[in-house]
């Protein structure tokens, strides 16, 4: 069993953040290339989709985290990610579709 993660010195919140954020970009990079591959014309109605699964993975993983410094941040920064993928995939597939 592991030991928990101690998170009141700066070095730990620094840890803390890209495990916190990172999964939730892949994720919304993941869900935008398979829209984009499988739902042809459909596809803007996939993507508020995209983006709740994103709110919901990173509370999830906030929560997970069980550490309110820095929780605003680490949120704000998972999910405006998410929302530039998103907008970027939006522009690539109105502009090639």
């Amino acid at each position: 069993m592991t030991a928990p993660v101690d998170a009141s010195t700066p070095t730990s919140l620094a840890r803390l953040k890209p495990l916190t954020i990172a999964p939730v970009w892949l994720l919304t990079l993941v869900a935008a290339v398979v829209i984009g591959v499988l739902a042809g014309d459909d596809w803007a109605g996939y993507l508020p989709l995209a983006l709740a699964g994103s709110i919901i993975v990173t509370f999830v993983l906030q929560l997970a985290a069980s550490e309110k410094d820095g929780l605003v941040s680490r949120t704000m920064l998972a999910l405006c990610g998410s929302l530039v993928i998103l907008a970027v995939t939006t522009l690539v597939l109105a502009l090639t579709r």
